[in-house]
């Protein structure tokens, strides 16, 4: 049964402001990191890990679709090629309404090449519109796409122009450009990441070629005054490992980037409300380390901030260790 918190009518559905979005990164943006996010940032838009549509339709759907209702706004992404398996998913997903329903076009892994999704998607963009169109037809929910600048040597301004074309005459509005081609063979994750050039050059002028596209980039974005900087060419910015390994940035976002008047939360605060959130909701077998690893970098730079770390990172795996390991952790830090 749907908890009933997410039955929501589609008239009651609210578009949502991705000006300042956090990536989907696999094995990271759990829901525990999203609610560690969320305590930071009110109006960033999450999202989740990819969850392929063979979990979803074989797996444990509860598992992989279950959020918190204070995780609004947030996003949830699917890996998959098959139209039929997207539209499935799609409907499972609406009923936990989700605020965005978006399709992975862009992960160059070789789980995702061997299953022909991700990155592999860009060379067959008529494939991604009848994916997009199937999964738009199973919900009201909106359908973004979020894709490379190229793949493999299909690396011109052109293919990238032509691709999103295609997709945008099936309907899409809304593209997050991670501003970097996927080399799929030769390139861990990682390196593909890294190595291929950063071309926002690409992004800023499909903007003007396609002035009617919300248009999001990602890729190489490291802090919050080179996002404004940024949206002044583009609709919003979409921040992975920075906002991951540095993620007190996030508590700016709300003032900075969407003109918020709420003050700005403290760290020890973000502890203290997180250990709340956490007291009695850790499932059975999970280690207290598998939530606190998301909180490590939270005194990055601050005085005390190594200690602190490292008191989590020492403590939190033991055996009889609970949420509170990071209350014992705030002693290390000089500056609260």
């Amino acid at each position: 049964m749907v908890n009933s918190m997410y039955q929501n009518s589609s008239e009651e559905k609210k578009l949502i402001d991705r000006r300042f979005c956090v990536a989907p990164m696999m094995d990271l943006t759990d829901k525990y990191c999203r609610l560690f996010h969320r305590l930071l940032s009110k109006k960033a838009v999450l999202y989740t890990e990819m969850i392929t549509t063979g979990a979803l339709i074989h797996g444990n759907t509860k598992g992989h679709l279950y959020y918190d209702e204070i995780e609004h706004p947030i996003a949830l992404q699917l890996g998959g090629s098959n139209p039929k398996d997207l539209s499935k998913s799609v409907e499972y997903a609406t009923q936990y309404n989700y605020d965005e329903i978006n399709l992975n076009c862009g992960c160059p892994s070789d789980r995702v090449q061997s299953g022909n999704f991700g990155a592999t998607l860009m060379k067959n963009a008529p494939l991604v519109a009848d994916c997009y169109k199937a999964m738009k037809e199973s919900t009201d929910i909106p359908i973004t796409i979020k894709h490379r600048i190229g793949v493999d040597d299909q690396e011109s301004y052109e293919f990238l122009s032509d691709f999103v074309g295609v997709i945008a005459d099936a309907g899409c509005k809304t593209f997050i450009i991670h501003a970097r081609k996927a080399l799929l063979k030769g390139l861990s994750p990682k390196e593909n990441r890294e190595i291929p050039p950063l071309k926002y050059e690409y992004i800023f002028q499909l903007k003007k070629d396609f002035p009617n596209l919300e248009i999001i980039l990602n890729g190489g974005i490291k802090d919050l005054d080179q996002s404004i900087d940024i949206l002044k060419h583009l609709d919003g910015v979409m921040l992975g490992r920075e906002a991951y390994q540095n993620p007190y940035l996030l508590a700016e976002v709300d003032h900075r980037i969407y003109n918020s008047e709420t003050s700005l939360i403290s760290r020890s605060e973000v502890i203290q409300q997180f250990v709340k959130i956490m007291s009695g909701k850790l499932l059975p077998g999970l280690k207290t380390s598998h939530v606190t690893r998301h909180i490590l970098g939270l005194y990055k730079g601050i005085p005390g901030g190594r200690k602190f770390r490292q008191h989590i990172s020492e403590n939190a795996h033991q055996k009889n260790a609970d949420i509170n390991v990071l209350i014992d952790a705030l002693r290390h830090v000089e500056q609260i």
